[in-house]
């Protein structure tokens, strides 16, 4: 688009390069050649943003970054406003601690995306790392809030200590998906690794695809109606996700209560088509 920031990497670099500076709200007001001039974390030293990228377009609430993006981390980290979007893959943390805005990434992404999110929408078309949507390590709280589609498959322990918000996963999810949950829900269209829900004392996790298979610190409540699943599945009607169309005839479903380990009052549903 001629109203976007055009940021288009040169190389793939050696190391871990740092974009948590290059957000719409953080541009506001600069030219082209300040942008270029900025200070990017990169291993142990620092570069500037024109050393790595070409630098053009018109500075605004929309930013496109181009090129092999699997080493730049933190994209959108902390954002507020706007629209980044990214052509190929995204590296680490993308998404950290992001409070509004939208990002949308073309390929996959790296570890702990979306971890600490609490509003703004992410929309990742290929498969998603291990940790998304979970607590930095050290930390307890997750992702707060604010919506993640995932269009590929989930790593392992995504949403761990995940409090609110939403997940949609079009693909399969690792391991131990939604451990350690405290709320918020995750929903995928695909299979399910082991131990979903381990530890968890509340949210929702809901298959649309194949049965999971549940620790034994699950009860299983057995099959009855859950009426309110026709409102969720309305309200994810106007996200940019499969579950758009997903279409149900019957609300009768198969539930499972726990970690009763811990505690646990959260819910794996089985919702087959």
């Amino acid at each position: 688009m001629s109203d976007e920031l055009v940021l288009r990497l040169r190389a793939t670099p050696a190391f871990r390069l740092d974009l948590s500076t290059l957000t719409p709200e953080r541009l506001t007001g600069q030219t082209l050649d300040a942008i270029a001039r900025l200070p990017l974390a990169y291993g142990r030293r620092s570069v500037q943003v024109g050393e790595w990228f070409d630098v053009r377009g018109a500075v605004g609430p929309r930013i496109l970054i181009e090129g092999d993006g699997a080493r730049l981390d933190r994209i959108g980290a902390g954002m507020r406003d706007g629209l980044i979007r990214v052509e190929g893959n995204a590296g680490a943390y993308l998404a950290l601690g992001m409070r509004g805005g939208r990002i949308e990434v073309s390929g996959g992404v790296d570890a702990y995306a979306a971890s600490g999110l609490i509003g703004g929408l992410v929309r990742i078309s290929g498969d998603a790392g291990d940790f998304l949507g979970a607590a930095l390590p050290g930390e307890h709280r997750g992702m707060r809030g604010g919506v993640v589609i995932v269009g590929g498959r989930l790593g392992d322990r995504a949403g761990d200590h995940m409090r609110r918000g939403l997940i949609l996963a079009e693909g399969a999810c690792g391991d131990y998906c939604g451990a350690r949950m405290q709320g918020g829900t995750i929903a995928t269209l695909g299979a399910c690794g082991a131990r979903p829900g381990f530890a968890m004392r509340r949210g929702t996790l809901l298959f649309a695809g194949p049965a999971p298979s549940p620790g034994p610190t699950f009860n299983d409540a057995g099959e009855l109606p859950l009426g309110f699943l026709v409102l969720l599945a309305r309200s994810w009607k106007e996200l940019p996700s499969r579950f758009t169309s997903l279409s149900r005839a019957s609300t009768r479903v198969r539930r499972w209560v726990g970690d009763l380990a811990f505690g646990g009052e959260g819910e794996l549903i089985h919702w087959p088509g």
